[in-house]
């Protein structure tokens, strides 16, 4: 490979997000020069980490070889950006090769920050703290969910920004019914730690929440975030996020949703705004400064969840908005923010919220997805992984025409 490239499109990260473009855009155009930027060399269907955990799902579903998913004709480099180069229209890799662009598109994903909480790593590497946000991990959760007997049982969920934000209380309701099941429940305390001040942000489906919470008798501490683990005391220290006042509890069970962060070649570019995202206009994910540069996924700045539907829904509104530049028009596609989170609160039941920038529902289904169902279990289940695979990574699904 020549230490200088150059490719029309070029797309930075092979998760979600960046292979959804890739694909869409040689759906509309197959002589399209697009190239993408991933260095590792496998795939993964994040979302069913969560089902993993429960014993509902196993982890060789949740992956694919990179090169079985990368769209035909889209040429993948197999490097980690170093640092971009905006004004001249190139980038440089982690190798030091130059790789120059017409347009660029960014979907580099959200980094995992196991270590902002002092004691997390050495307490997951000790297997006495849990987390279904690594591939590696999420089956570890199952086995310590089938071998608790009974005791004092922590989920914790962060402050935002983090992917996947009903993850934490999702493994959380499994495991109540999973200990109810092999009747330990009634000798476990439960308790859900979360940055936020309530369960969920939409009121439509919290009235539901709070109900699965009283129904199980999960104890709920909103407004506290985990500030340090002690894997031999056994004890997890949360910080409230107004007050600052410290409390420690010790532990038979720990399940931690880590902090995130935006990724370190992100942070230090010319590309980021504050907290290191990428700066883009929140509807039409175009960067604010440079207008050949579009950004979508969680390592943006857009105030919506990060969740793989959110990419999704951006996905349209990039390659209309690219593809539109390209015919030398000026694009005006729009996301309004749309995100969705399967919300399950048990084997067999879920609560399927959908979602914009202003919290307001945007229901897919004929019916009130603000109650638990066991239909939209299945759905999440069954259908939404064979969707990802075969449609969302394939360009498919609706039409993203007119372009204006």
């Amino acid at each position: 490979m020549a230490d200088t490239l150059s490719h029309k499109i070029v797309i930075v990260g092979g998760g979600t997000a960046g292979l959804a473009v890739a694909s869409h855009l040689k759906k509309y155009d197959e002589t399209l020069d697009v190239a993408v930027l991933e260095p590792k060399d496998v795939h993964y269907y994040q979302p069913g980490w969560t089902l993993v955990g429960a014993g509902e799902m196993k982890p060789k579903a949740t992956w694919r070889p990179m090169k079985e998913v990368v769209p035909d004709g889209v040429v993948w480099i197999q490097e980690a950006v170093s640092s971009f180069d905006p004004d001249n229209n190139r980038l440089t890799t982690a190798t030091g090769k130059t790789v120059g662009y017409e347009y660029l598109v960014v979907a580099a994903g959200i980094e995992i920050a196991w270590d902002a909480v002092p004691g997390l790593q050495e307490a997951l590497n000790a297997n006495v703290a849990q987390s279904i946000y690594d591939f590696d991990l999420a089956p570890r959760v199952w086995e310590a969910i089938k071998g608790f007997g009974g005791g004092t049982a922590i989920f914790t969920q962060p402050k935002p920004p983090f992917k996947c934000p009903g993850a934490a209380q999702k493994i959380t309701y499994l495991a109540d019914d999973a200990w109810r099941k092999r009747n330990v429940r009634g000798k476990t305390k439960l308790m859900f730690f979360a940055a936020a001040p309530g369960i969920f942000p939409v009121k439509r489906y919290s009235k539901t929440l709070n109900e699965v919470l009283k129904r199980k008798a999960i104890e709920t501490h909103f407004q506290h975030h985990l500030v340090a683990v002690d894997p031999e005391k056994k004890e997890a220290t949360f910080e409230h996020v107004v007050t600052g006042d410290r409390q420690t509890h010790a532990f038979d069970f720990l399940h931690v949703t880590p902090p995130m962060r935006a990724p370190a070649f992100l942070k230090e570019s010319p590309l980021a705004g504050e907290g290191g995202w990428v700066d883009v206009d929140k509807h039409t994910l175009r960067h604010v400064k440079y207008a050949n540069v579009y950004g979508l996924g969680d390592c943006t700045n857009t105030p919506n969840s990060k969740t793989a539907a959110a990419a999704r829904g951006q996905t349209y509104v990039v390659v209309s908005n690219l593809v539109t530049d390209l015919e030398g028009g000026q694009g005006i596609a729009a996301y309004d923010g749309y995100a969705s989170c399967p919300l399950i609160t048990g084997y067999g039941k879920l609560v399927l919220a959908e979602f914009d920038y202003n919290l307001k529902p945007k229901e897919t289904f004929p019916i009130d997805q603000s109650k638990e169902r066991r239909s939209m279990y299945w759905f999440k289940k069954y259908f939404l992984p064979w969707y990802y695979w075969s449609v969302l990574l394939k360009g498919g699904d609706t039409p993203m025409w007119p372009l204006s």
